[in-house]
């Protein structure tokens, strides 16, 4: 069973995260061969002043 986690930064709009997690799962069946019904796909939206490159916040870029 394939398990896929994505984190991401919020601020998308919920239709364009749900045609990602679609296309994750789709990409993986075809590509491992898994039933479509064995794949998980797991999305993590995270505040952006709770994501940092080096000592940046991204809510300070």
């Amino acid at each position: 069973m394939p398990i896929i986690q994505i984190t991401l930064l919020e601020g998308r709009e919920p239709e364009t995260v749900e045609q990602c997690i679609r296309d994750v799962a789709n990409t993986v069946h075809k590509s491992l061969g898994a039933p479509l019904s064995t794949i998980r796909v797991y999305v993590n939206e995270v505040p952006s002043n709770y994501y940092a490159v080096g000592n940046k916040l991204k809510s300070e870029l």
